[in-house]
């Protein structure tokens, strides 16, 4: 850290000298060296522990004031706000509970909104047939979880004979996973509710909310100071452009300094709008969308994403899992996909690989699998494994 007039820090300026935090600087502490040298030693005491989300290796885990947990059970609150949801509604959470703050920190929110709480957690804590049993019994008007684990809920209700979007609804919020438009439309048509997506890090907190579905997240600018910057020359970037997320949050990392925090999301910016609507004062950014993972097979780049919103645009499919695989020295792309009750399959299967190779120049190797069997297997993960690798 260079030495700074910390009198002037609302100067761009000197701001801007302020070294950027990445994960590869976290990735560089030990476990002493985080907590000794890193944290700060004052303030007003640990009330509980963050575990670190996404970092290769062993996490780290991030202490939270008394005060940061104040200030974040409010963040997560205002989630709810934006959604529409509110007073004398029942919310069931189906977002992991434990260690990763995102599930229990929504449960305790809820308390400030009058909304009755059903904590579930994930498949792991309740299997996925018992959560549709209790959102028959409970019937919620709120289901807060990670997009993938409600498409894998849709998927086991129609195996079992469910229709999930005549259980009442009405509100679908999601944290944590790129939900693309074919992946809102396919959970909102299985659900028959609105989805509104939520931006946040472990690092910071929850970060802001959609208040209109696929335009951005409105972002809490007066709990996150956040800078959009050139990937290269990360000088700012001009309102529209793509550029590299830097967040400092202002009143929530008490103990854990993370100044200019660099969280690899490339996003576009757009400041605070004309004035419609509660949340118009924040400013908005969307997701580039380019961090996204992808498979290299025979020479063709196949983005993750890309292929997600393809499968997602079938209404035939109910769910699916890409792998690369190789057979007899061949790479190849393998589609594992679940068919929905009546669709002729062969018809169907035809269709799907001359789609496939029409739009991305790979033949795939379909397998059809019986309903249910995706989330069976998914639902012990954090998050979904749609995508695996298995070339070794």
């Amino acid at each position: 850290m260079p030495k700074l007039d910390l009198g002037k820090l609302d100067d761009p300026e000197v701001w801007r000298k302020i070294p950027i935090l990445d994960k590869d600087t976290l990735r560089a502490l030990s476990d002493t060296q985080f907590y000794s040298e890193f944290c700060h030693t004052q303030h007003d005491g640990v009330s509980e522990f963050w575990r670190s989300g996404g970092v290769t290796g062993a996490p780290l885990f991030y202490p939270r004031t008394f005060k940061d947990i104040e200030v974040g059970l409010e963040s997560f609150a205002r989630t709810f706000d934006c959604a529409g949801a509110g007073r004398g509604e029942r919310a069931h959470v189906s977002f992991p509970l434990g260690i990763h703050p995102v599930g229990q920190i929504y449960a305790r929110c809820a308390t400030s909104r009058g909304i009755t709480v059903n904590w579930a957690g994930s498949g792991t804590s309740t299997p996925s047939a018992l959560q549709l049993e209790l959102i028959q019994r409970l019937k919620p008007t709120i289901w807060l979880g990670m997009s993938g684990y409600a498409l894998h809920l849709a998927n086991l209700a129609e195996a079992k004979g469910i229709d999930l979007a005549k259980l009442g609804i009405k509100h679908v919020m999601c944290s944590a996973e790129p939900v693309s438009q074919a992946k809102r439309d396919k959970i909102e048509r299985t659900f028959g509710a609105r989805l509104t997506d939520n931006f946040g890090m472990t690092e910071a907190g929850m970060m802001g909310s959609e208040d209109v579905p696929g335009a951005g997240f409105r972002i809490w600018s007066d709990l996150y100071y956040i800078e959009v910057l050139d990937p290269k020359s990360l000088e700012p970037a001009k309102e529209g452009e793509v550029g590299t997320l830097v967040v400092t949050a202002l009143q929530t990392n008490n103990v854990t300094p993370f100044l200019r925090w660099s969280s690899g999301d490339l996003v576009t910016y757009s400041e605070a709008d004309d004035g419609a609507g509660p949340f118009s004062v924040f400013p908005r950014i969307k997701h580039a969308h380019r961090t996204a993972g992808f498979f290299k097979i025979r020479g063709v780049n196949l983005g993750h994403q890309d292929l997600e919103d393809f499968i997602f645009r079938h209404v035939e499919i109910g769910d699916f899992r890409a792998e690369a695989v190789n057979e007899g020295d061949n790479d190849i792309l393998r589609l594992c996909i679940e068919v929905k009750k009546g669709v002729e399959q062969e018809r169907l299967l035809g269709m799907l690989a001359a789609k496939v190779k029409e739009t991305f120049e790979l033949t795939p190797q379909v397998v059809v699998l019986e309903t249910g069997t995706l989330a069976k297997e998914f639902e012990a993960n954090i998050k979904t494994a749609r995508f695996v690798d298995r070339r070794g």
